[in-house]
């Protein structure tokens, strides 16, 4: 069975993310997100299928650079640990070192930008599109932006 894992930052992100649950019973599945008192009670549901990863914001910009290299640490230690043939992704930030390392050793990246944007390219959609095996829109006016997207309609 193929190993997919779903990553996604907290917020609006993650709620995109879990409208692909019915995907999860199809797949050898694993979550991560960002630890947020929110995000704790997934940890009830998803049990050992659910990681986190340090939450930072970057109005604290001091701080977020020592988070995000922790991020980027405990990001590599989570790849060779849960070994995903595919990731899935909603963004932001979170997800940007994850996408890479997989392509690196040779996984596939499926990316799904953000229903909120339906006329201008998110930091995440610029910094995975590139490397992404499948590219994902949830507006079609967004291929005219990312030419090489799918669309894909709305995740809700």
């Amino acid at each position: 069975m193929k190993k997919v894992l779903f990553i996604s930052s907290t917020g609006g992100h993650l709620t995109e993310l879990l409208q692909l649950k019915p995907l999860f019973k199809k797949y050898d599945y694993h979550i991560i997100t960002e630890k947020d008192k929110a995000n704790l009670k997934l940890k009830e549901e998803y049990g050992n299928k659910i990681d986190y990863l340090p939450y930072g914001t970057r109005s604290k910009i001091f701080e977020y650079i020592f988070k995000y290299f922790y991020l980027c640490l405990k990001t590599i230690i989570l790849f060779f640990k849960i070994k995903p043939d595919y990731i899935v992704t909603t963004g932001t930030h979170t997800a940007g070192p994850m996408c890479y390392i997989a392509k690196i050793f040779g996984k596939k990246v499926i990316y799904i930008e953000t229903i909120a944007n339906i006329n201008r390219k998110t930091a995440t959609g610029r910094l995975i599109y590139p490397i992404a095996d499948l590219f994902i829109v949830q507006w079609e006016e967004m291929k005219k932006i990312y030419p090489k997207a799918v669309y894909g309609g709305s995740i809700f």
